[in-house]
């Protein structure tokens, strides 16, 4: 299956919480997070970058990522679930990767449930290295973070395509 990763507009929002409710039922966002989120993603101010991927008219994928100074932050990655293990997590994530270079960031920061090895798999393949925890981060289920770091993204996304 072919997907075009392009960036988050507030018309994919619904299609965005469908997913988004599949996959964290427990603690999914809510439109409002998305808006707000949205909001800061356009304009001279712009400190976040939001992308969907598309299949045909369907939206299978999104992810999120907000920067600070030289510090950014991955806010969501989203993959439905009959596309895990496709390289979907992989491309959203290297668009994160080339956002932060792009907003001059030293760093990249994520919190991952303690109980997602498949996707701590992912962030480890692109350099990222666990730094600590947050306890109770994901309420409320009251689930463990594992806080990983990212030094130098630039250097992580080289050779990756955006498209394919």
């Amino acid at each position: 299956m072919t997907c075009a990763l392009r960036e988050m507009r507030w018309w994919d929002i619904d299609a965005v919480l469908e997913l988004e409710r599949d996959l964290f039922p427990e603690d999914a966002w809510s439109r409002g997070m998305f808006w707000s989120e949205l909001a800061h993603a356009r304009g001279p101010e712009a400190n976040r970058r939001y992308v969907v991927a598309e299949a045909g008219s369907r939206i299978v994928g999104y992810a999120g990522l907000v920067a600070t100074g030289e510090q950014a932050d991955v806010q969501t990655i989203a993959v439905a679930r009959e596309l895990w293990s496709t390289g979907l997590g992989g491309r959203l994530l290297a668009e994160l990767l080339r956002a932060a270079t792009t907003f001059e960031c030293a760093e990249v920061l994520l919190e991952c449930r303690v109980d997602n090895v498949r996707a701590q798999k992912l962030y480890e393949r692109f350099g990222f290295e666990p730094i600590g925890f947050r306890r109770g981060y994901y309420q409320p289920g009251n689930v463990d973070a594992l806080v990983m770091r990212l030094t130098a993204p630039e250097n992580s996304v080289q050779g990756t395509e955006i498209n394919g």
